[in-house]
């Protein structure tokens, strides 16, 4: 074990302070199930999954528009290769795929300009999807094809931005929470300042945290000793990367190409202003609107508890269908499909220990 974190980790055992601490970012999810620290805390601090895994929270009525979409013979679909296999209520984008669909997997939004220049005969469709992390180049996406005067690309946007969803986490009497292991990737763009007003109204300590071993349990050791002192603020323990301004230029873009509007999350249902739709003057490059797209029933998966999971009520073996039922081979859940998602990781990387921390 490396001596870091062994200094960290003996500092952490040292308090007796009771507490329930909740990662929120889905990459910290997956560090720390794959560097075994849950296995290594003393048993007074529990770590809870959060709501960090922009795959995991989109909500099944988006899924199933989004599929029926990709279905219309004369639209291309371009994505995330991680949506591909999230299941619908009738089969996932692979699967439609299979049965002639096209759908594309791209690694950044900005290939879909070449894809839409390329087939101007065909409407293509950018499934927007991430947090504020991801937004921002789609964002650009859609200024640049209204620069270049593509009348045959679109965005269906289900982005969301995480403080509205921690706010509904802190008002839910279910979900005990004492303190934020908070986002590196979104607090880039964020900064400290959003965290900030949430920790002064939710009393609640707050601490941006890097993704290697010893960031996260240096943020685990800076959480424990506000709570201990009473003490509730935001933290910045990701220095090397995070800036506590963010990145101006980012939030720019945002604001100029999208406005907040309320959206559905899986496990935390409608939250006000916690999603992201194009503004009036981008209405032509709004793919809810060119094909008059309307909201469908947020069915649910029967016996999938990928909801309580991502509101931190459930731990992924609580769930009747976790290892049997549902397998990264055969997913039922959008946790268990997700490189992000809190089931995967639990079932990837749960049985390891200390040593591999």
């Amino acid at each position: 074990m490396d001596s870091v974190v062994q200094q960290l980790l003996e500092l952490i055992k040292a308090e007796t302070i009771r507490c329930s601490l909740m990662e929120v970012c889905g990459t910290h999810t997956m560090a720390i199930a794959r560097s075994g620290i849950r296995g290594v805390l003393p048993p007074n601090i529990r770590l809870l999954s959060g709501p960090g895994c922009p795959v995991c929270v989109t909500s099944q009525g988006d899924l199933d528009a989004v599929i029926d979409l990709a279905e219309q013979e004369d639209i291309t679909l371009v994505t995330f290769g991680d949506m591909l296999r999230v299941p619908g209520s009738h089969g996932s984008l692979q699967e439609a795929r299979s049965r002639g669909a096209d759908v594309r997997v791209v690694y950044s939004p900005l290939e879909t300009l070449e894809i839409a220049r390329q087939r101007p005969e065909r409407q293509v469709v950018f499934l927007g999807i991430g947090f504020e992390t991801t937004a921002p180049a789609v964002a650009v996406t859609v200024q640049r094809a209204h620069q270049l005067g593509l009348k045959n690309l679109s965005v269906y946007s289900v982005h969301k931005i995480i403080p509205p969803a921690l706010e509904a986490i802190f008002s839910d009497p279910e979900v005990q929470v004492d303190g934020l292991i908070c986002p590196g990737h979104v607090s880039i763009v964020l900064g400290l300042e959003p965290f900030e007003k949430l920790a002064a109204r939710y009393h609640k300590p707050m601490v941006v945290t890097g993704f290697e071993a010893e960031d996260i349990l240096e943020g685990i050791g800076m959480l424990v000793r506000q709570l201990k002192t009473g003490t509730a603020r935001a933290e910045l323990q990701y220095r090397r990367v995070v800036r506590a301004q963010g990145n101006p230029a980012a939030r720019q873009v945002l604001d100029q190409v999208f406005t907040p509007v309320d959206a559905a999350w899986r496990g935390l249902g409608i939250i006000p202003a916690s999603g992201l739709d194009l503004r009036p003057q981008y209405a032509d490059y709004n793919a809810r609107r060119r094909f008059q797209i309307k909201p469908q029933q947020r069915y649910e998966i029967p016996g999938c508890s990928c909801g309580a999971i991502l509101s931190g009520k459930l731990n992924p073996d609580q769930c009747p269908l976790f290892g049997k039922a549902c397998t990264p081979t055969q997913p039922v859940g959008p946790c268990m499909v997700s490189q992000e998602g809190a089931c995967a990781a639990f079932y990837r990387y749960q049985p390891l220990r200390s040593a591999e921390v």
